[in-house]
């Protein structure tokens, strides 16, 4: 790293934290500061959203898995081919009600639909999940932050964490999403600086197609993942990709808070319409970049000697140091920088915006000011903030499995989490007690599952079995239990003749999806399959 690197780097860090400290001003309640006043425009929600997508996992991760990863490739697009179809339930079910209910934290749907113990133990449940995850994450970014910069280790793991939480602990959503603004064009032109170069190192299009196994640039692998070994099953994604994203933008905090920050259930659909639509084609140019580094390294001595077997993905930041010259670098340290923080800084606010809501406000008094509720937020988030931190100092080498494990780690959780909030708002007979035995049962089939004392599924396929599972158990014993008070059905539930009115009323962005959904197969099939 020369001077202008540093330069670089040092300006995009200040006017991430500028930014912040100018918008700190507009705060005066703690609601402002979880959702934002509720008046922020759709379109910056729809790139926080993406950006908090974009994570440094990704950034390197993605080219990685193409490029190197055994039995990877560019299947990694089949993750990304029923986004759209989930984004049309999220609109149509989940986004009317949470947002219609001008909530803070999504559990909080679940005490007025059910009652304050299931609120408590999903909300507890996410704390504790997500806690680690950020935990791991910050840990996973630091890594290469240092691979990048050759500072030390800790020092990367407290600076990042200490700059994501001055952020968010001043700025609030605000902050959180129009810094995710800032941080999605930054990380939009390192991508494309970084895959030119490469294109131009490995010497153009029909050089990177001969530098690579053939099987590495065929999208699709026709299997199913039902004991067969697939390393990457086209049904698994397509069927358990598919709850998964249903839950993770419709019913998880990280996500959920900022269609709940949305100015109406309009602006909040229009944002997720637009992560819809933009998500594959961002997809794409992360693969695009692992075919031409793919290439680089296939061609370059050098690059290999600099990678680690055990550490494919220092791929992006091995060549970013080895190809790229003074000035540029900075710009790419700044572009991982930014990935990893768009995905911290949601978490903190996520994390602490549950905490506060579920478990901190009721205890508080009543007469108490605005003033001290927003101070208590900031020092709940504060709190999370130095949890992370030492979390992240503490994982150590462990870090590198569990971060390749978290998404088997969500597959256990989305299907019973999904089949709570989904049994609440379309099954008026579902009961709190009936809901929380079947996310228990859910969760322990797909615990079984995982210590391999069942059947042998590939693990997207957990969400699938965790969701009918509980799905099963809530209607069940709720058949068994009192039917629910009518007023806890009032503004928590819908029917099939309010699901075909709101059809009717957006058909046509529906119907865009749609049609995205199989342009995006339609491509994945033309560049081949296995």
């Amino acid at each position: 790293m020369t001077a202008p690197d540093w330069i670089v780097i040092g300006l995009y860090l200040a006017g991430t934290l500028g930014l912040s400290a100018w918008l700190a001003r507009r705060q005066h309640d703690a609601d402002d500061y979880y959702v934002g006043g509720r008046d922020l425009p759709w379109w910056a929600l729809a790139l926080s959203i993406l950006a908090t997508q974009s994570s440094a996992n990704s950034f390197l991760g993605i080219p990685a898995y193409v490029a190197l990863v055994p039995g990877g490739g560019l299947t990694w697009l089949q993750y990304e081919l029923v986004l759209p179809l989930a984004m049309i339930v999220v609109m149509l079910v989940f986004v009317p009600v949470l947002r219609g209910l001008a909530l803070v934290s999504v559990y909080e749907y679940l005490e007025r639909r059910f009652d304050r113990a299931t609120r408590l133990l999903l909300s507890a449940v996410f704390l504790l999940s997500r806690g680690l995850a950020a935990g791991v994450a910050l840990y996973a970014a630091a890594v290469v932050v240092q691979v990048s910069t050759g500072l030390p280790l800790p020092w990367c793991v407290v600076g990042m964490g200490v700059l994501t939480l001055v952020y968010d602990t001043l700025g609030g959503m605000r902050a959180v999403v129009w810094t995710d603004v800032l941080q999605m064009a930054v990380l939009f032109v390192g991508i494309l600086v970084c895959g030119a170069l490469a294109w131009q190192a490995a010497g153009g299009g029909a050089a990177i197609l001969a530098a690579l196994a053939p099987e590495r640039v065929a999208a699709i692998e026709l299997a199913h993942g039902l004991g067969d070994g697939a390393q990457a099953p086209l049904w698994g994604f397509v069927v358990g990709g598919f709850v998964l994203y249903v839950a993770y933008y419709g019913v998880d905090q990280g996500q959920a808070q900022r269609s709940l920050a949305a100015q109406d259930v309009k602006s909040a659909q229009r944002a997720l319409m637009l992560n819809g639509l933009a998500r594959f084609p961002l997809t794409l140019l992360y693969c695009g970049l692992g075919l031409a580094i793919g290439a680089v390294y296939a061609g370059s001595e050098a690059l290999r000697d600099a990678v680690p077997a055990g550490r494919l993905d220092y791929l992006v930041p091995r060549f970013i140091e080895l190809f790229l010259p003074a000035g540029l670098r900075g710009l790419l340290v700044a572009a991982i920088l930014a990935a990893a923080m768009s995905s911290l800084d949601s978490l903190l606010n996520s994390l602490s915006a549950a905490t506060m809501r579920d478990f901190v406000e009721p205890r508080l008094d009543a007469q108490s000011s605005a003033r001290k509720r927003l101070f208590a937020a900031r020092a709940v988030t504060v709190g999370w903030g130095v949890l992370i931190v030492v979390f992240g100092l503490l994982v150590g080498d462990l870090a590198s499995s569990v971060v390749e494990g978290i998404n088997r780690i969500g597959a256990l959780f989305y299907g019973p989490l999904l089949a709570a909030f989904g049994c609440g708002i379309l099954d008026r007979r579902a009961r709190g007690p009936a809901v929380l035995a079947g996310v228990i049962a859910g969760l322990a089939l797909n615990l079984v599952l995982a210590y391999g004392l069942g059947p042998k599924l590939f693990w997207m396929w957990w969400n699938l079995s965790g969701l009918l599972t509980a799905v099963f158990v809530t209607w069940t014993v709720s058949r068994l239990l009192p039917p629910p008070q009518p007023s806890q059905l009032e503004r928590t539930t819908l029917n099939a003749a309010a699901l075909r009115r709101a059809w009717a009323a957006d058909r046509g962005l529906y119907r865009g999806l749609l049609a995205a959904s199989a342009l995006m197969a339609g491509m994945a099939l033309a560049l081949g399959v296995r």
